[in-house]
Parts: structure tokens; C-alpha cells; sequence
């Protein structure tokens, strides 16, 4: 079962007591709202950090000079720039390179006059800020995140590409369609508007339901309880291989992100190449969960699932593959295996998931104790975070390609494209407990314990340094959630063999990527047991390039760790269907 929360202090009787509770009724949804538009970040750490950025360009005379001295230089190449751009009719090569991700001005149209010299503005804009917010001594490397984080997140809105008046290519697209596109946007706007106002997912999302268009690959529910369904998918092959593959997925969205429409589905695929494959399904939470914390997770949900597989297949060994979330209690749970001898893991893989959070630049630079008790109030009056405010951060993080482009495109261009399986699956948003959560991001990623040997299980703490299986890690190049280099810190934890794997695009895209898919690639490179750790960049030098989709890389290291095929077990255990509670997908999934 799973446990109760955890007792809150009693509450007392007096009016100051009750007049508390009423502020915080009305204080949590204010901060809820604040999150959204900071990106989740406090108020109080944007203005500390600003607040130490002034302070030390205010006192230190060399950043005042260095910073006017890089204005100057902005200045004279974009006059540079534009002087050539005169007298070589539009044909000046760009004084200010952009970065290769940034896609808003692509368009050949940015190349003439006068929205060649917008955009260099533009650019030179955003370089000027960067030197500002890194360049300044003294201030600290959080500080300096924030900052840089913040400006970019304005000079995103405003940027030439969002606007009418400084876009070539909405101009042309008005003077193509008599103004049609804007109607069509305004449609689409009001349409969006509407379905948000009335908790509605957005428009062509219902085209993909589980069950129906995704999450179709047959099989059963063969073990259910408080927080999980543990579905086992029928055999497609006369034989496979007797250890199954226990399937891990983060709890922030629906699994089925693994089991999308058939030719996405890498469970379908898994299936069809002679594996047993079981997955599970995380409960979508709500208040009277908030106790629920990492060791419910793992106890009820990875090791409750190790137990039933083991008595369904009896095998002697289960691959077991943890993504994002999911592979970060994996790794906790392989450790703690490890510690007490629990021997039942024939190999461990990481899609895109993380065991140490302490390089600079990532998400642990923008969390302390402050932004830490900022989250908390916003989650412990409900008993849970909702998964809108973390895709919200998240989108946050890159805008100038997850939120403007979008925006643009649907209501200004009015060229709406039709949802795909995956973003749809994306709209599909489910709860974290207010215990987990809190405690994933205090020990987890502020205190880094489980890198540093000091997280416990049990009133003991683990070690992944005791991790003796096989690993298989997968990180993608551009991955904003878990950045590859993040995740391929593994190598540093295990004595074990380590297989590292770096796939084309980005968290999800870069796992969803099926062999029907074009232009995919990946870079594979793997380290003996107890052998030494190459730098991600040497690591990069040496690595094999593949061509196409990383999944059969993925299947032939699970074979290569397995026995030889053999007759499939039933769903459920001995018999007919033994133990199967329902067809797949299950409830869990469908839990709004």
C-alpha cells in the first residue's frame, strides 16, 4: 500500500492561527501565477542577482571599462556592417554571427535591406548582454545564470521576429494571403483561448488517445497498486530472450511516450525483435498523495515491479531501462540492489537521465534554499506541483525556440501545423507529489547526495560506485532538460562496463527515434569495467559515428548481455492470462 503522508504540526484554535491560513490561501495561487511568468524562478533570486550584478559593475571600475569597451566594438561593426551593406547592395557578409540553434532568422529575407540591419541590432543586442552578464567580476556563477537567463528571456519577446513591422516574412505572408493569415491566427488564437479557459487540451489532441491511436501495442495489466500498473506486452516472435526488459518512465508525463502511435513505439519495436518487454504505469497523483516521496517511488514502484516480472517470468536476470526522472530513481534503486546484494538486474540503461547535478550551467546553477522554499509554497497547499507550471519553466529555458517561433507561426503566419503523436502526447500533463518533488530537488539536485555517496535508503546510505552491471546511457545533443554531458557523467559513479551513446536532437525527439525516421545519427563509444574516464570532448573525438536510428545499437548490446532465445512466458505468469488484471493501457493512463 502506499504510505501515508507524512503528520503535519496540529493545528491550533486561535484567530492569528486562522487569519494565517487565509493568507496563505490567498498568498499560494499569487506565487503559482508569479512562477509562470519568471519561468519558475523566485522573484527574491532574480532581484538578489540582480541586485549583485549592479553592486559589482558599479564598484569595479575594469568591468565599467570592459563593458563600454565592448559597446564601442559593437557599434563600430555594426556601423561596419551597414556601410558595407550599402555599397555592396545587401551583399555585407553579417558582422554578428548568431547561433547555430537560432532558426528565427533563417529566411533568405532577412538579407536585405532594412531587416538585415534589424537583425544585426538584434544580435548585437543579445552579444552585448552576454559579455554584461558573464564579464562583470565578482558576481557569483548563479548570479551570473540568472541574469543572463532573465535578459534573454525579454530580448526573446522582443526580438524583430515577432513583430509585423520588423519581419520580412510575415509582410510577404500578408501581401500573399490579402490579410487572410491574420484572420486565420486570430481564429486560431481565440480557438486556443477558449479550450484553456474550459481545461481543455488543444486543438487535434484528442486525435491521440491511449488506448485508441497510441499506447496500442498489445498487452495486459499483470500487477497493479496504490501507485502503479505494471503492463506486460504480448510476444510477437516464436522465441525471445529470457531476460525481460522493465521499462522505467519518468512520472511528469503519461509513459506512453515509449508507446506512441505504432511507428513511433519503441515497446512495439522492442517487442518485434524477440524481447519481453514490461513497462510501467505511474499513477497520475493528487492531493491526499502529497506524502508520497522517492522511497515510495522506488519501493512501490520499481522494486513492487522487479517482484511481480520475476514471479510472472521466473528469469534469473531483468534489463531494466530508466528515462529522464525514471532513470535517475533507477540508478537510486540499482544502488540500493547492489548494497544488499540483490542480484536480480542483468544490465542498467539511462535515457537521457541524470546521477549528478553538479557542473555548473545546468538546472542545479538556478537552485538554492530560497528558490527551493519559493517551489514548496506554491505546491504545498494542493499537495503537488502541476505539470503545466514544470513545462512552463522548462519551455522557459529555450523561448526563442518552444514559445515565439511557435506563436508567430500560429497566430501572425496563421500556418498552424497539425499535432503530432509526440505533442500531443506532450499536452498529457500529470501531477508530482509535493514530498517527492521537494525532496528530488534538495538532495537530489541542490545537495547532489546521490553523486556524492551520501543519499540513503533505509537509514543507509548507497553508493553507485557498488553499480556491478553492465550500463547503457543515452544522452542527446539537445537535450536542455538532462544536457548530454550531464548524463554522461555515469562514467565517473560505476567501476562497470559503460556504454555511452549521443543521439541527434533533443530529450524526447532523441529517444523517440525510430528507425523509419530520416536524417537521425548518434556517436557510441564503450568503456571497460574499471577503466579509466575519457572527457566528454575526447570522448567526442573518439567515439563511432552511426548512421540512422540508435535503437538497434540499443537491441544488440541488450542481446549481446542475454541468453539464447527461448519459448515466450505467458502474459501474467503460468497459464492463460494468469494474474492479468485488464487489457492494455490500462486506467492509470487514462486518470485526467
Amino acid at each position: 500500500m502506499v504510505s501515508p503522508s507524512r503528520p503535519s504540526k496540529p493545528a491550533t484554535e486561535g484567530s492569528g492561527d486562522r487569519a494565517g491560513a487565509w493568507a496563505d490561501l490567498f498568498a499560494r495561487p499569487a506565487a503559482a501565477a508569479v512562477a509562470t511568468l519568471t519561468g519558475g524562478l523566485s522573484p527574491s533570486s532574480i532581484g538578489d542577482a540582480f541586485a549583485d550584478w549592479a553592486l559589482h559593475f558599479a564598484a569595479i571600475p575594469g568591468s565599467r571599462v570592459h563593458i563600454a569597451a565592448e559597446t564601442a566594438r559593437g557599434f563600430m561593426a555594426l556601423a561596419g556592417y551597414a556601410w558595407e551593406a550599402a555599397l555592396t547592395n545587401d551583399g555585407a557578409e553579417p558582422g554578428i554571427a548568431r547561433r547555430s540553434q537560432d532558426h528565427r532568422f533563417d529566411d533568405p529575407s532577412w538579407e536585405s535591406w532594412p531587416f538585415n540591419l534589424i537583425r544585426q541590432s538584434f544580435l548585437l543586442s543579445e552579444r552585448w548582454w552576454d559579455c554584461a552578464a558573464n564579464d562583470i567580476l565578482g558576481v557569483t556563477p548563479r548570479h551570473r545564470a540568472i541574469v543572463g537567463f532573465s535578459v534573454h528571456r525579454l530580448l526573446d519577446m522582443v526580438a524583430p521576429s515577432n513583430f509585423v513591422a520588423t519581419n520580412p516574412v510575415l509582410q510577404q505572408r500578408i501581401i500573399e494571403t490579402g490579410g487572410k493569415c491574420l484572420a486565420d491566427g486570430t481564429a486560431a488564437l481565440v480557438e486556443d483561448w477558449r479550450r484553456l479557459l474550459a481545461g481543455q487540451r488543444p486543438a487535434g489532441a484528442e486525435c491521440y488517445r491511449p488506448g485508441i491511436n497510441v499506447a496500442v501495442t498489445p498487452g495486459k495489466v499483470v500487477y497493479r497498486n496504490n501507485l502503479i500498473e505494471l503492463i506486460q506486452y504480448a510476444p510477437t516472435t516464436q522465441a525471445v530472450r529470457p531476460e525481460p526488459i522493465l521499462i522505467v518512465p519518468a512520472w511528469i508525463l503519461k509513459y506512453y511516450v515509449l508507446d506512441l502511435s505504432p511507428e513511433n513505439s519503441l515497446v512495439r519495436w522492442l517487442v518485434a525483435q524477440g524481447h519481453t518487454v514490461f513497462i510501467i504505469s505511474w499513477r497520475n497523483v493528487g492531493e491526499d498523495s502529497r506524502g508520497l516521496d522517492l522511497e515510495d517511488y522506488r519501493r512501490l514502484g520499481i522494486m513492487a515491479a522487479l517482484d511481480a516480472i520475476s514471479a510472472i517470468t521466473g528469469a534469473g536476470g531483468i534489463h531494466a531501462a530508466g528515462y529522464c526522472l525514471g532513470g535517475t530513481l533507477l540508478a537510486i534503486a540499482a544502488a540500493t540492489m547492489a548494497r544488499d546484494g540483490d542480484d536480480r538486474l542483468a544490465s542498467m540503461t539511462l535515457f537521457a537521465a541524470q546521477s549528478d547535478f553538479s557542473e555548473p550551467g545546468e538546472v542545479s546553477l538556478f537552485i538554492d534554499e530560497a528558490e527551493l522554499d519559493f517551489l514548496e509554497t506554491i505546491a504545498r497547499a494542493r499537495g503537488y506541483i502541476d505539470s503545466a507550471q514544470i513545462s512552463g519553466a522548462f519551455q522557459a529555458l529555450r523561448s526563442n525556440d518552444l514559445i515565439w517561433p511557435l506563436l508567430v507561426r500560429d497566430y501572425l503566419l496563421g500556418a498552424r501545423e497539425p499535432i503530432t503523436d509526440l505533442r500531443a502526447w506532450h499536452t498529457d500533463g500529470t501531477r508530482l507529489p509535493f514530498a517527492a518533488q521537494c525532496q528530488y530537488l534538495r538532495s537530489l539536485v541542490l545537495a547532489n547526495d546521490l553523486a556524492g555517496g551520501r543519499y540513503q535508503v533505509e537509514g543507509r546510505p548507497i553508493a553507485l560506485r557498488k553499480v556491478r552491471v553492465p550500463v547503457f546511457a543515452v544522452g542527446t545533443e539537445d537535450d536542455y532538460v538532462a544536457p548530454w554531458r550531464s548524463v554522461y557523467k555515469i562514467h565517473r559513479h560505476v567501476d562497470s562496463e559503460v556504454t555511452f551513446l549521443l543521439a541527434t536532437n533533443g530529450h524526447d525527439d532523441g529517444i523517440v527515434s525510430g528507425p523509419d525516421q530520416p536524417g537521425r545519427s548518434y556517436r557510441l563509444l564503450a568503456r571497460p569495467a574499471k577503466a579509466g574516464c575519457l572527457d566528454p570532448e575526447a570522448w567526442l573525438s573518439r567515439a563511432r559515428p552511426g548512421a540512422g536510428s540508435w535503437w538497434p545499437e540499443w537491441a544488440a548490446w541488450i542481446d549481446m548481455h542475454s541468453s539464447s532465445p527461448r519459448a515466450p512466458p505467458p502474459l501474467g505468469g503460468s497459464g492463460a492470462d494468469a494474474g492479468a488484471l485488464r487489457d492494455a493501457p490500462g486506467s492509470y493512463v487514462l486518470e485526467s
